[in-house]
């Protein structure tokens, strides 16, 4: 039996669909949810990344701001542009786009943005909701693989689950979120012994390490879900994930493809994020 592709592409479309109607009520009932996004300097991976979600907010109705630093800003310039969005109640979600410059300190800058403006979840007070399982935005990569297993039906509680990559952006809160739903999780990194003896035994194996093609047949248990995080380029610029695609292909149950896998979801939870935000400060306005 072959394996079931898991369409990125359509779990974002459904997900944009269902934020449609909810756009239009905060329009109708206050304004538009509002999106900030800075972007330092011309990084062109990131401008491009930019683009598409400024272009998705205009697409939706959400408003957006594209804030631009040259990239010589210093931490404490930086801190003054989020302080001033903070402080502005039209804008619901300030999201900066990594990597940053190296003179600038990326801590106290993703700790600068208000936790009720972290569209991303990153601030230490939104990954301890994530820990406690209570409400706040959801770093958006996990949080759209948990909304494609969801709706693709793929059972998770009582499932092995084995996250290779222990990223605070990734792995980290991918393992919680699969252990909210009651899954037994493992999280595998460069130090773990007999990697592919721990990733053959994943019911549901999440692949975010950064590395083309790592997870080869040996890492993959038949029958397995099988989710590519990965976005790597080959030297002839072919986009490749971490897991080998002829062998995942051949012996997973269910994998998601690279690219049209995790990619669409990313952008799709920033603008779920971004609406839930704006509802919450409209309930307590």
């Amino acid at each position: 039996m072959s394996a079931k592709i898991l369409d990125g592409k359509w779990v974002r479309d459904q997900i944009l669909a269902e934020l449609q109607p909810r756009i239009e009520r905060l329009k109708t009932d206050h304004r538009p949810p509002g999106l900030a996004v800075v972007l330092v300097g011309n990084d062109p991976a990131s401008e491009i990344y930019v683009r598409n979600k400024i272009k998705t907010c205009g697409q939706l109705g959400i408003y957006s701001e594209k804030v631009a630093p040259p990239d010589t800003i210093s931490t404490e310039d930086l801190l003054g542009i989020i302080e001033g969005l903070n402080q502005r109640p039209e804008i619901d979600g300030i999201l900066v786009q990594v990597p940053l410059p190296s003179q600038v300190d990326k801590h106290r800058v993703l700790v600068g943005i208000h936790p009720d403006k972290d569209v991303d979840g990153f601030h230490p007070m939104n990954i301890g909701h994530l820990v406690a399982n209570s409400l706040a935005a959801r770093a958006c990569t996990p949080a759209g693989i948990m909304e494609m297993l969801r709706r693709y039906q793929i059972p998770i509680a009582g499932q092995k689950a084995v996250v290779v990559g222990r990223s605070d952006i990734v792995g980290k809160p991918m393992a919680l979120l699969l252990l909210h739903q009651h899954a037994t999780v493992t999280i595998c990194h460069s130090k773990t012994a007999n990697l592919p003896e721990e990733c053959r035994r994943a019911d549901i194996l999440v692949a975010a390490m950064g590395r083309a093609a790592f997870i080869t047949r040996d890492f993959i248990r038949p029958g397995a879900t099988v989710i590519d995080v990965g976005m790597n380029r080959n030297p002839d610029g072919k986009v490749i994930g971490d897991v080998d695609p002829e062998a995942v292909r051949e012996l997973a149950g269910a994998y998601t493809p690279v690219p049209g896998g995790v990619g669409p979801l990313t952008i799709a939870m920033l603008m779920s994020n971004t609406v839930q935000l704006a509802e919450r400060h409209l309930c307590s306005a």
